[in-house]
């Protein structure tokens, strides 16, 4: 049974100080609980100190903190251990890590990397910049209108060069669930790793990254009710040993001389400098919130209100909602044109009667390229959305044609 309190608008401050606010921009960033911010206050009022260094009591609270949170992060995404849980400072450096670190170390000219077309920028260039740094090519992955990647298109595509392939496991345009377990055993199979970006799906969705079976999984807490500046990147622990720094300096080492040095195990030898301890605080108890909810509770939630938003948006004239014409493939997201109408207009006259959208190419400029489409807007949902914000989006939409100008 869904437990009403914790989808209340009332545990969200943001919505105290912003009296009336639809928010549906929670693709970009979820709102903040009491119980998220409450719990980094806590920890800065409490046993701020910096994590890892200090023998001294509130140190030591400060890296049990810090640690417990790391552990919490394992269990939520099935990690083997803790040693494959990497703090970063969000989806986007996850990925570039991997680029620099495991991209710089193994990939040589003439290698082939496979990139999904639908996918953010975060997880594209990365993989252009390393590609045009070592002499490799760049092949993209294509999908149907709908956002729908074939599982046989991506054997065809792989071939013995390719080392990578780069995939998120929900779009963040068309809010669909691409079948990763499936892609990660063919991948194999042909010798190739995968890399999963998972920004817009462990909000969402139950994620094991060992059922996956995943090499890398990156993503970010400030989309799951997590403060921003802390994100995680998940490797398998073989493949993280062999990889090097990516960055260097204070308690990424073990030993250091004036010729050179030795690092720090994992997962330390990839988080150097001061950490962001309150960041990590955050997030775990962005974990507990949604433990406490449910994922059962959380997806029907967002599926409902996905469907109630994606029916009624059908019946309004020129309006053309991308991707599936199943609400259930859209996992909260629906992106969407108005015949004759730019998506900054749409979004400016949201945003006069008070709702939260967003507009453009929403980082995926090449997705659009593809589809033929310059921009697009684009409303996304959380579990702490209800049928009035529904009401609203609906209401404002159906206007937006004659409010510029248009008979229809």
């Amino acid at each position: 049974m869904m437990n009403r309190d914790l989808i209340s608008k009332k545990n969200f401050p943001v919505f105290d100080a912003y009296p009336g606010l639809t928010y549906l921009d929670n693709s970009a960033t979820q709102q903040k609980p009491r119980q998220v911010l409450e719990a980094v206050e806590k920890y800065y009022r409490e046993e701020n100190a910096n994590p890892l260094r200090g023998l001294y009591d509130l140190s030591v609270k400060a890296t049990e903190a810090y640690e417990g949170a790391r552990t919490a992060v394992k269990k939520f995404i099935g990690a083997k251990s803790e040693r494959e849980i990497i703090f970063t400072r969000n989806a986007s450096e996850s990925l570039n890590l991997i680029a620099y670190s495991w991209g710089r170390e193994n990939i040589k000219a003439d290698d082939e990397i496979l990139v999904a077309v639908s996918e953010h920028h975060s997880d594209l260039l990365p993989w252009q910049i390393l590609a045009k740094e070592k002499g490799a090519k760049i092949k993209y992955l294509e999908c149907s209108e709908s956002g729908e990647y074939a599982a046989e298109a991506l054997k065809k595509a792989l071939t013995p060069e390719t080392r990578l392939f780069a995939i998120a496991q929900i779009s963040n345009v068309f809010g669909r669930l691409n079948p990763i377990k499936k892609f990660a055993e063919i991948c194999h199979e042909n010798g190739t790793l995968i890399v999963c970006d998972g920004a817009q799906s462990v909000p969402h969705i139950p994620v094991d990254v060992r059922a996956l079976d995943v090499d890398f999984l990156a993503f970010s807490a400030h989309k799951m009710l997590g403060p921003m500046g802390i994100g995680v990147l998940f490797g398998k622990e073989e493949l993280l040993e062999k990889m090097p720094p990516f960055l260097s300096g204070g308690e990424m080492i073990e030993y250091v001389t004036l010729d050179g040095a030795t690092y720090a195990e994992l997962p330390h030898k990839f988080e150097a400098g001061t950490v962001n301890a309150g960041g990590a605080v955050g997030l775990r108890a962005a974990i507990d919130y949604i433990n406490e909810l449910t994922f059962e509770a959380l997806e029907q939630r967002e599926d409902e209100l996905t469907a109630l938003a994606f029916n009624e948006m059908k019946k309004i004239p020129y309006v053309n909602v991308i991707g599936a014409d199943d609400p259930h493939d859209h996992h909260g997201i629906l992106t969407f044109t108005v015949e004759g109408v730019h998506p900054h207009d749409i979004a400016a006259i949201f945003d006069s009667e008070n709702i939260a959208i967003r507009a453009g190419h929403h980082c995926a400029q090449p997705l659009h390229q593809f589809l033929g489409v310059q921009s697009t807007a684009r409303m996304s949902l959380a579990f702490y959305n209800d049928e009035n914000d529904i009401e609203r989006f609906v209401s404002v939409l159906g206007s937006i044609r004659r409010k510029m100008g248009y008979g229809g």
